[in-house]
């Protein structure tokens, strides 16, 4: 598909008065919720997912429904304010099911004819999770399940979150959307590396389900805002990383003098505050565009993803190496980052994926 070439208007990159309220409320709640060590410790108990921080921000501040329109319950808010909550996730690798709740199955129930949906997912009562993989690329293909008998039987692997869902968004043969509560079917976790976003197998044995939409445009909207906010969550984990290292190189010393004087890790610095500086333009860009309906959207999230992901993971590794022997361990946080990073990098597309749907989007020949 060739991008159209309706011009749209310049994009606004910069963050509202209301945007930044928002930010700051977000921030203080996850400094109470969410500090690294809490993190850890949820991360080596059988219960990954923060849900007393969940239910702050779903029900508290009624953050899972800024998608959702007011006359279904949610907030009528933009992608633009969606965007702004992730960056705070991503800052705090919050253990929360917003980007697979709050965004990807809320995408997809918006195509679809389920109003009671979107209203129970809006108020925080329940938890949604898209049955495709992962690493599943807007418009890239994905299992389906099988229909016998009018029950659906399958099985589907790397669906993020699916163990904190209380309802399946499930994709099935005949080209149907289907919701499934969760009780009904089999989710078994799976070896994840980033343990704040577990991935989990689901097993459909039988399992009576009710058809909401069309599961082809229902995917690809929901898996092309995934991975175009997806960006600010990158976004968040590489401004952490460049803060916090910034911050311990200011206050580590050698030779009586602040390792961070040294001038070739200046230029580290300095090259990692670009890239950074840089994500951060090409992720409110997606998310303006996003937000807008823009024609250019889909130009907008695979520029953003492409060059999100290596950055986030390049911020990661420097945080890692600069914190010297006290980043290998596992008491300091920034293995969680790297961990985040890593496996953000490789969610809703790879960035050479990315690379490669942004070079048909406006129609550059490879070489």
């Amino acid at each position: 598909m060739k991008a159209q070439t309706t011009q749209r208007a310049e994009p606004d990159l910069l963050y509202s008065e209301e945007e930044e309220a928002l930010r700051a409320a977000v921030r203080d709640l996850l400094a109470d919720h969410c500090d690294p060590a809490a993190v850890i410790a949820r991360t080596e108990s059988g219960a990954p997912h923060d849900r007393e921080t969940w239910k702050a921000l779903a029900e508290g501040m009624g953050l899972a429904g800024l998608l959702v329109p007011e006359a279904l319950g949610g907030q009528g808010a933009t992608h633009r304010e969606a965007a702004v909550v992730l960056e705070e996730l991503g800052r705090a690798v919050a253990p929360v099911p917003y980007l697979t709740s709050a965004v990807v199955a809320t995408e997809a129930l918006l195509a679809c004819d389920a109003g009671d949906l979107l209203a129970e997912l809006a108020a925080g009562r329940r938890i949604g999770a898209l049955a495709v993989a992962l690493n599943t690329a807007p418009g890239g293909a994905h299992r389906t399940v099988r229909i016998e008998n009018g029950l659906l039987r399958g099985e589907l692997t790397g669906i993020a979150d699916a163990v904190a869902a209380d309802v399946l968004l499930v994709p099935a043969e005949d080209g149907g959307l289907y919701a499934v509560d969760a009780d009904a079917v089999t989710v078994t976790a799976q070896v994840s590396l980033d343990l704040t976003r577990p991935l989990a197998t689901v097993v459909l044995d039988g399992v009576a389900a009710r058809r909401i939409g069309e599961a082809a445009p229902a995917v690809r909207r929901a898996l092309r805002a995934g991975a175009g906010l997806l960006a600010s969550e990158q976004l968040g984990v590489a401004e952490w990383s460049l803060t916090e290292t910034v911050r311990y190189l200011k206050e580590r010393k050698q030779f009586n003098r602040p390792v961070g004087g040294f001038q070739s890790l200046k230029h580290r610095l300095a090259q990692l505050w670009l890239e950074t500086v840089h994500t951060r333009a090409a992720a409110r860009n997606a998310a303006d565009a996003l937000a807008g309906a823009s024609a250019d959207a889909d130009v907008a999230v695979a520029l953003a993803q492409a060059y999100a992901a290596p950055v986030a993971v390049h911020a990661a590794e420097e945080a890692l190496q600069l914190h010297a022997g006290i980043g290998m361990t596992w008491e300091h946080p920034v293995h969680l980052y790297l961990k985040r990073a890593k496996a953000d990098s490789i969610a809703y597309g790879t960035a050479g994926s990315h690379r490669q749907a942004l070079a048909e989007l406006v129609d550059l020949q490879a070489p």
